[in-house]
C-alpha cells in the first residue's frame, strides 16, 4: 500500500486545515460522521466485576503481566483473564484527545480495579477500531470527579462510538496502522536526532570543563561569586499576597532555557517589595532552584527588577567572571556532579545555599575566557537550532496523526 508515503508529508493544505478543523478540539464531530452512532455499552461485554486488585505486598512474583489504569504495572504469578481484551483507564488516567487512555492486551494477564475491561462485540466493531476511536477523543465530558477525576462505568457504557460496516472499519483500521507505523519510526529518527543535538552541546560542555589547559585554576563559586536567599520573614508574599501586575516575584516554575518567562509571571505590589530585605534581583544575576526543580537554573537577563522565592537564590557573577561561563557550568556534567555530591533529602532533593558557595569551579585565564564563552555560545545556538528543527518534525508528525484520524472517523480516508 504506497498511502503511508503520501501522508508522511505534511502538505500546506493540510496545515490550513489543521489550524481551522476541529482536530484540534475534544472529539470527531460525530454529526459530520457517515455512520451510525451507539453507545459503548451496546457494543462490548464490560468484565469489570471479574477484576481483582491486588495490594503490592500481597503479590506473589511470576510472569503475568499485572495491568493498571495506564498499562503493566507489576507481574504476578497468577491471571485472571486469558484473550484479547481493551482496557480503559477508570481512575489514575488521563483522557485528552491523544492521550491513549484505551490499549489492547492478550494472553494471560491480571487487571486490578482501575482499569475497565471490555470484550467488544467483533461481530460489530473492530477491538482497534474502538481503540483508535477512544484515543482520538477527549472524553473528559464523562469524567467525574474533582479530587479523584474517574470515568465510571455508567458514563462509560455511554460514550458515542461511530460504527461503519466491518469490512469499512477493517480498511481504515489497515490504513491507520500502515501509516502509523511510518510515523512511529519518523518520530523515533526525529526524537533520537533532538537527543543528539543535546548530545552535541553536553560533549562539547565536558570538552571545556575537562580538558583544561595552562593557567586553568580551581575555585569554589564564593571566590568569584557572591549569593543572596530570599527573604523568609514575615514580610515574605504569600499567596494571598500576589498581585495580576506588578513587580516580578519569580520561582522555580519561571526558569527556561531561555532566562525568565515572563508570560506566566507572578506579582506582587511595589509596597509588598519595599518590605523584602533581601532577595531582590539585578540585571545578569543568575537564580539558581535549591529544592523541588534542584539545579534549574536561569538569567534574568536585563531584567532590573524582582523578588525571588525561598526555593531559589540569587548567585551573582562578580567582576572576574562573565555570566555566561557561569551559566555554562551550571549546565555542565561537572556542575551535576556537585549537586549530587552535597544533595540532601530522599523524598524531596534539596541543596542549601551554603553547599552552592562550596561547588568548585575550574576557571580559565582571564585572557581565554572571552574565546571560550564565544565558543560555547555558537555550539549552543547551532544545537537549539536544531533543537528546534526536530521538534517541529515532532509536532508535525503528531499534528498528522491528529488529521488521519479526524478523517478516518468522518468518513474522508
Amino acid at each position: 500500500m504506497s498511502f503511508p508515503a503520501e501522508t508522511l508529508r505534511l502538505r500546506e493544505t493540510d496545515k490550513e486545515a489543521m489550524a481551522t478543523s476541529p482536530l484540534r478540539s475534544s472529539a470527531p464531530p460525530l454529526d459530520k460522521t457517515p455512520w451510525p452512532i451507539k453507545p459503548l455499552g451496546d457494543l462490548c461485554d464490560i468484565l469489570d466485576s471479574q477484576r481483582k486488585p491486588i495490594t503490592k505486598r500481597d503479590r506473589t512474583a511470576g510472569e503475568f503481566p499485572y495491568y493498571g489504569a495506564t498499562g503493566i504495572q507489576d507481574y504476578v504469578a497468577g491471571f485472571i483473564f486469558d484473550e484479547p481484551l481493551v482496557l480503559v483507564g477508570e481512575d489514575g488516567a488521563k483522557w485528552a484527545s491523544g492521550d491513549n487512555t484505551a490499549f489492547a492486551v492478550s494472553g494471560k494477564c491480571w487487571v486490578n480495579n482501575h482499569a475497565h475491561v471490555l470484550r467488544p462485540h467483533r461481530q460489530a466493531i473492530l477491538d482497534n477500531w474502538l481503540i483508535y476511536f477512544l484515543n482520538h477523543s477527549d472524553l473528559s465530558e464523562f469524567v467525574s470527579g474533582l479530587t479523584v477525576p474517574k470515568l465510571n462505568q455508567g458514563n462509560l457504557r455511554e460514550i458515542p462510538i461511530p460504527v461503519p460496516p466491518l469490512t469499512e472499519q477493517e480498511r481504515i483500521v489497515g490504513i491507520l496502522d500502515e501509516a502509523f507505523d511510518g510515523i512511529g519510526k519518523a518520530k523515533a529518527t526525529a526524537e533520537a536526532n533532538l537527543q543528539n543535538a543535546r548530545a552535541l552541546f553536553q560533549s562539547h560542555l565536558q570538552s571545556v570543563f575537562s580538558q583544561q589547559g595552562d593557567g586553568w585554576v580551581e575555585k569554589k563559586l564564593e571566590e568569584i561569586c557572591t549569593f543572596e536567599n530570599g527573604d523568609r520573614g514575615e514580610n515574605y508574599p504569600s499567596k494571598a499576597a500576589r498581585t495580576e501586575s506588578g513587580i516580578p516575584f519569580i520561582n522555580a516554575g519561571h526558569l527556561t532555557d531561555d532566562g525568565v518567562d515572563m508570560e506566566s509571571m507572578d506579582f506582587i505590589s511595589k509596597e509588598r517589595f519595599d518590605l523584602l530585605s533581601n532577595g531582590k534581583i539585578c540585571p545578569d544575576d543568575i537564580l539558581f532552584c535549591l529544592r523541588g526543580s534542584l539545579g534549574k537554573f536561569a538569567s534574568v537577563g536585563d531584567l532590573n527588577e524582582g523578588a525571588i522565592a525561598s526555593s531559589l537564590v540569587i548567585v551573582r557573577p562578580g567582576k572576574s567572571i562573565r555570566p555566561e561561563f557561569i551559566l555554562a557550568y551550571f549546565q555542565s556534567s561537572l556542575c551535576a556532579e556537585m549537586i549530587s555530591l552535597y544533595k540532601n533529602g530522599a523524598a524531596q532533593p534539596n541543596l542549601s545555599s551554603r553547599s552552592l558557595r562550596n561547588f568548585i569551579i575550574p576557571i580559565p585565564p582571564s585572557e581565554d575566557e572571552g574565546a571560550i564563552v564565544q565558543s560555547i555560545s555558537a555550539i549552543r545556538t547551532e544545537t537549539q537550532r536544531l533543537e528546534s528543527l526536530y521538534q517541529n518534525k515532532l509536532n508535525a508528525l503528531d499534528e498528522l496523526k491528529k488529521s488521519l484520524l479526524h478523517q478516518a472517523f468522518t468518513g474522508n480516508l
